[in-house]
């Protein structure tokens, strides 16, 4: 695995590896070390705000990785990414216990107003963490397994397998709007105490988990990265440029699929546990398709099929989409996204990433063919460098 891994880095992908890693390092250190005063002090606002930002960087990179290298389209990701929230969101309810308003140590407060007899038996054990942590992997993985291998083995693709995608996540929308499935309805969960023993309010546990999400960041990247660059991306790639031909030369598509949508969804459901203690809230609205789609929209800007670009448009978008929706042109904020969406489509439809790698690397291919004849009549103008060894 590590030859894998740093086989499928190159001086890009080591770069950004580097920047994600020098933040998660030094804004926590900056917001916990650093007087308020200083020029250089982050608040505690901005550890918050930066951490949500590389939170959905990671759900743009599964987002990607199927969008980018496989061809699938999904208009849902966004229901693995509140999944993976809700099970985190359930572990943290659990850990108020009797500090809730109502003071009971076993029902979370919405449980004790709406008269709940007792604890349901979906939230028993998530009063453990490691409990959590499996099924924040687990459930948005099973749900893709199990809608990927009904879509895929009846070979539904392109805009319908898009129309399907969206359909489940508005399901799962209306669904957890109802009081009585027990997941606090309109209002959800929030309200949160501690997470493994740590106030989740306070300074240092914000720069920990800002911490804990670029490194999230970081593996999902290199995980992406050693499947892009191995055989298995290669056929990907394959499925995605000609699927029909692929199948004729024997693959089995539908199993290639499967499993990148299910690790797809796997990734998104760990950046949704990680959003969730940093924000303070999750609620049903996290299933809007409006969601899911804006998050397609951050891998077209940054560029599809990338990576760094995927991770990239999160982050430019969503910072735009903070600076926009604060002041007077938040009532057109929807109107100047779709109008991004379009300008890029028209004249960036490789995305930031992808339309510099386009120009970067003919210069690249010219600069090397031109280096070679300009070194050989260097030496026959006896101008060269001499020979160490002569």
């Amino acid at each position: 695995m590590p030859h894998v891994l740093t086989r499928s880095l190159d001086r890009s992908a080591t770069l950004f590896l580097i920047v994600v890693g020098a933040s998660g390092i030094l804004i926590p250190l900056s917001n916990l070390l650093l007087p308020e005063g200083s020029f250089f002090h982050v608040p505690t606002y901005l550890v918050a705000l930066w951490g949500k930002y590389v939170c959905y960087a990671v759900l743009a990179l599964a987002i990607d990785l199927i969008w980018g290298y496989c061809g699938i389209l999904s208009l849902g990701h966004g229901a693995f990414f509140a999944l993976g929230g809700y099970a985190m969101g359930m572990y943290l309810m659990r850990q108020i216990g009797s500090r809730g308003v109502y003071g009971n140590p076993i029902l979370p407060d919405f449980m004790v107003f709406l008269n709940y007899p007792k604890l349901p038996w979906y939230w028993h054990g998530f009063d453990m963490f490691w409990f959590a942590a499996l099924m924040v992997v687990l459930v948005p993985g099973l749900l893709a397994f199990c809608f990927g291998w009904l879509a895929f083995r009846s070979r539904v693709t392109g805009v319908y397998l898009s129309i399907i995608t969206q359909a489940m996540t508005y399901a799962l929308l209306l669904a957890f709007f109802r009081n009585d499935f027990g997941f606090g309805g309109n209002n959800g969960l929030t309200d949160f105490k501690d997470i493994l023993g740590f106030k989740v309010q306070v300074e240092g546990t914000r720069a920990a988990l800002f911490a804990l999400s670029c490194l999230a960041l970081i593996i999902a990247f290199l995980i992406c990265r050693a499947v892009v660059t191995s055989k298995l991306g290669k056929v990907l790639i394959a499925i995605r440029d000609a699927e029909s031909r692929t199948r004729f030369l024997g693959y089995r598509v539908e199993s290639y699929k499967l499993f990148v949508f299910t690790l797809s969804a796997c990734m998104a459901g760990v950046a949704g546990a990680l959003y969730v203690p940093q924000v303070g809230i999750i609620n049903p609205s996290e299933f809007a398709p409006g969601n899911s789609i804006e998050a397609v929209i951050w891998v077209a800007v940054g560029g599809r099929g990338t990576l760094i670009g995927a991770a990239l448009g999160a982050v430019v978008v969503n910072y735009a989409k903070t600076a926009f929706t604060s002041g007077p042109l938040a009532p057109y904020w929807l109107f100047m996204l779709g109008a991004l969406f379009i300008l890029v489509t028209l004249l960036l439809p490789k995305g930031i990433v992808g339309t510099f790698n386009a120009w970067w690397e003919p210069w690249k291919a010219r600069r090397l063919a031109v280096t070679p004849a300009a070194a050989s009549a260097a030496r026959e103008d006896g101008v060269s460098e001499p020979n160490m060894a002569e």
